[in-house]
């Protein structure tokens, strides 16, 4: 039996629940359909990437590739060439594969692509995403960031590039590229 609140008097008041707020999201920064971005865990400090809202994932131009397992891990050893239309620099990674995935190309076709995972850093927003591995000699980009790596955090203006601005790296990198380019002219002519 539960006791009764006294007549005449006040009833108290109901003991106040803990309320759960939601962690609310920064709003969604605008950048240009090309920027800047960094994968510090993979050692590349600038790349150029085309935000690419026809994409679903995101993919990084990856050559020799080397499976091996760690500890019972699948692993993956690649290079990366950071330096759009330029193979002077590369930079070796190693990174756990989370799976293969199934991926259709720019052609049509199907290919079975190795996923990684690693931070993003576009200005001063820093967050993990799933990247695939492939080939992308021939593409304009080293790096496509896909509509996954772009929801609640990204909005394309298709009008704007670059709005980012160019990090110092990205000018050391293009810097570097066009002596690559000097160096391999000047050869040519030498012969």
């Amino acid at each position: 039996m539960s006791p009764s609140p006294k007549r005449g008097g006040a009833s108290r008041p109901a003991p106040r629940l803990p309320v759960k707020r939601k962690r609310r999201r920064p709003d969604p920064i605008t950048l240009g359909w090309r920027e800047w971005a960094a994968l510090p865990e993979l050692g590349a400090r600038s790349i150029k990437v085309k935000l690419d809202t026809g994409a679903r994932t995101s993919s990084l131009h990856a050559f020799k590739p080397r499976r091996f397992q760690r500890d019972g891990r699948p692993m993956i050893r690649f290079e990366i060439h950071p330096v759009q239309r330029s193979t002077a620099s590369s930079i070796e990674v190693e990174a756990e594969i989370l799976e293969e995935r199934s991926v259709r190309t720019s052609g049509g076709e199907a290919e079975l692509r190795p996923v990684i995972k690693t931070t993003l850093q576009l200005g001063e927003l820093r967050y993990r995403i799933e990247l695939t591995l492939t080939r992308r000699d021939e593409m304009g980009f080293r790096m496509l960031l896909g509509r996954e790596a772009l929801r609640r955090r990204v909005v394309v203006d298709p009008a704007r590039s670059f709005v980012l601005g160019e990090t110092g790296a990205a000018r050391t990198g293009r810097e570097a590229a066009s002596r690559a380019r000097r160096k391999t002219t000047r050869s040519q002519e030498d012969e």
